[in-house]
């Protein structure tokens, strides 16, 4: 009785037939919940993800070429297998010269061919290594930085206008860091310390495969000028905040924040135009950075640019080199234990450079068109859900509410896979250059922006191929996008109870919408525009809201030494517990048009309520090693998966109603500071 209640609400709420729910089980467990993967001992009050996922953790290995391992994790393994062999495949049939499939099977030959990689030595890196060389100046340093295959105290790129997103223009911003951020050079907490030592460690072995003198000077001299340029380096917190960081200004003015760096050469020698307007994200940040390159030595500068010249570039030189560079970035800052297999970091490459070639063939092999349509339901019901909810939000007067309903209204979901391909016309791949190749990708993805720059933003463009698993929201586009690489379960499964799609892609779904509102986003309009459009009332009422969260997820502290950030994770807090909320509503929403009454069946001992919040803890099973767990929460701005789940489920009312949560709970918060944002 009850599987014949499931399959017919499943029907109800995806639109698949009861034959076909028939014909296929849910992935995981009876209803699209792996039971073996809870620990009953443990109350869902106490530790909900623990209730939900400690079984898994418990049983589960990190892979020892991971450095972090969860559903996020073995989803994508399982699509990484899906495309080696589409890779494999076009590297053993090979194609006419200039073909897709042509292709893809010089890149994955190039990296495969180890030998002639170690034979090239550092051969291909020389003349590079020779122009900083000859360095004479500071003026001769800064002309180098200028140019692409440098580091610099800089990034300079294209993106849309957040004044007006149908056209792009320049932008700029700090850069010029070896460590991850400016907190790996100026705090002595945690493992800060000895992740500097081993740095000054890897400096100093990159000089010595190098045969470059003075390696262990060197290494102090470098690190010195980036902690110098780590101290001028914006915050994290202000470097996410959109309104602090939309430093609109002319050509001119960005030149003279730094003459000593002649920052019109950063433009005009990427192509880009020497007038016009750019916008700098931290302009204090380039100021100070023209200070710290102006008073360096410069040898110290020209170490520094030649180390990160071959660090930079590691895997594309002999294998000491890059086993260096693993040893120090995933063994020491993320505990990885072992270097992946060279075949499968070949698949990792050619996806990451031509991933919509390999993403045409995926999505004819793997993508159920069945899916889109479903997704697009699961869309309509969660925006349904959330325009409820913003009709209904108490803390939002009534002019800003038409302008959120606005918003909401011209959200434009992609589902899949794109409407247009990027095309690789005139890209030269060679199947014995790996080198060389590095090179011609880099080249040709800064033309295609280029290429682009001059002409309006094209809204269907997609920076990802198909064939990923995450998902995203574009402030700028008020775009929210699905690739089919996270349409699978756990997230979505068609022939899954409807309480696990909508508490799993369902609030992922909420999680994206959400971003259009959460501390960024709301900062931009229905059109994409960064503008104010709260009221002063409204804006602190979601400003007190906020800091509440903030504050709750600061006090998540897997070390004693490290906590969350809950300001630098604002954003995707808001996120997920605005995605649940709206996820809750809809499915509360379905289940009254669905079932007798506008109850879900009970299946397997747990209501559809129950079922729903399970699905959730579900989705964010992950397991970290320690390194790693610390660079999340230095890096940001995702909480850990455990937090994710706690930190969300504890502010939701009916989380203590379907569970029977009460005071006597670790987890509880009167109802009073419970946050209700979205």
């Amino acid at each position: 009785m009850m599987n014949w209640l499931m399959i017919g609400a499943a029907s109800l709420a995806l639109g698949a037939s009861g034959a076909a729910m028939a014909a296929e089980a849910p992935r995981f467990g009876d209803f699209g919940f792996d039971e073996t993967g809870m620990d009953r001992t443990v109350h869902p009050g106490d530790d909900f993800y623990a209730f939900a996922n400690g079984e898994w953790d418990a049983r589960t290995e990190i892979p020892a070429d991971r450095a972090r391992y969860g559903m996020f994790d073995m989803l994508a393994l399982e699509v990484e297998q899906q495309v080696r062999d589409i890779i494999l495949d076009a590297a053993e049939r090979g194609g006419p010269e200039g073909s897709n499939e042509q292709m893809i099977a010089d890149l994955f030959a190039s990296w495969m061919n180890a030998g002639a990689i170690e034979a090239a030595g550092l051969a291909p890196a020389l003349p590079y290594l020779d122009a900083v060389s000859a360095i004479s100046s500071h003026e001769d340093a800064a002309a180098l930085m200028a140019q692409r295959a440098y580091q610099a105290p800089y990034g300079v790129g294209v993106s849309a206008d957040p004044e007006d997103p149908e056209r792009y223009i320049m932008r700029a911003g700090q850069s010029g860091l070896g460590l991850p951020t400016r907190d790996y050079y100026l705090l002595d907490t945690g493992r800060f310390p000895e992740y500097r030592e081993a740095y000054l460690a890897y400096i100093e072995r990159i000089f010595e495969l190098a045969e470059l003198p003075g390696g262990a000077d060197m290494a102090q001299a470098i690190l010195e000028l980036e902690t110098a340029l780590a101290e001028v380096h914006w915050t994290r917190e202000d470097s996410r905040d959109v309104t602090k960081t939309n430093n609109r200004m002319s050509t001119a003015e960005f030149f003279a924040l730094a003459p000593s760096l002649h920052l019109e050469r950063a433009l005009t020698g990427r192509g880009l135009p020497a007038e016009g307007e750019i916008i700098v994200s931290q302009p204090s940040a380039i100021t100070g950075a023209g200070e710290v390159i102006a008073n360096a030595d410069l040898a110290t500068l020209k170490a520094w640019l030649s180390f990160h010249f071959l660090s930079d570039r590691a895997s594309w030189l002999p294998a000491a080199f890059d086993e260096a560079h693993f040893d120090f970035f995933s063994r020491t800052l993320s505990g990885t234990e072992e270097q992946r297999a060279r075949e499968l970091r070949g698949v990792q490459l050619v996806n990451g450079a031509l991933g919509h070639l390999v993403g045409q063939v995926y999505v004819d092999r793997h993508y159920p068109p069945e899916a889109s349509r479903q997704m697009d339901q699961l869309i309509v019901n969660l925006i349904d859900g959330f325009r409820g909810r913003l009709e209904r939000l108490e803390w939002m007067d009534d002019e800003t509410r038409t302008e959120a309903l606005s918003k909401l209204s011209t959200f434009e979901p992609r589902i899949g896979y794109p409407e247009i391909w990027n095309e690789f016309d005139g890209l030269e791949l060679r199947a014995n250059d790996y080198f060389g190749n590095r090179e011609r990708l880099s080249d040709f993805a800064w033309n295609e922006q280029l290429r682009r720059f001059p002409d309006p933003v094209d809204r269907r463009l997609w920076s990802w191929p198909p064939q990923i698993v995450n998902a995203s929201y574009s402030a700028l586009m008020n775009q929210i996008t699905f690739p089919a690489g996270i349409l699978q379960a756990p997230f979505f499964d068609m022939h899954a109870d409807p309480a696990m799609n909508y508490g799993a892609i369902g609030a992922v779904i909420g999680h994206e919408i959400g971003h259009g509102f959460d501390d960024n986003g709301r900062r931009f309009d229905a059109e994409g525009r960064i503008r104010d459009w709260w009221t002063e009332e409204t804006n602190d009422n979601f400003v007190e809201r906020s800091d509440r969260l903030v504050a709750q997820y600061n006090e998540f502290c897997p070390f004693e030494d490290a906590c969350v950030n809950g300001r630098v994770a604002l954003g995707e807090n808001i996120g997920d517990l605005g995605g649940m909320q709206m996820a809750y509503e809809a499915y509360r929403n379905y289940a009254a048009a669905a079932y007798p009454g506008g109850e879900p069946p009970v299946i397997n001992g747990f209501t559809g309520d129950q079922r729903f919040f399970l699905a959730w803890a579900q989705v964010w099973r992950t397991l970290f090693r320690d390194d790693a767990l610390r660079a999340q929460l230095a890096r940001g701005p995702h909480s850990p998966g455990m937090y994710r789940v706690n930190g969300v489920v504890r502010n939701l009312d009916a989380w203590y109603d379907a569970f029977g949560i009460t005071e006597e709970h670790e987890l509880y918060l009167p109802p009073e500071q419970r946050v209700r944002i979205w």
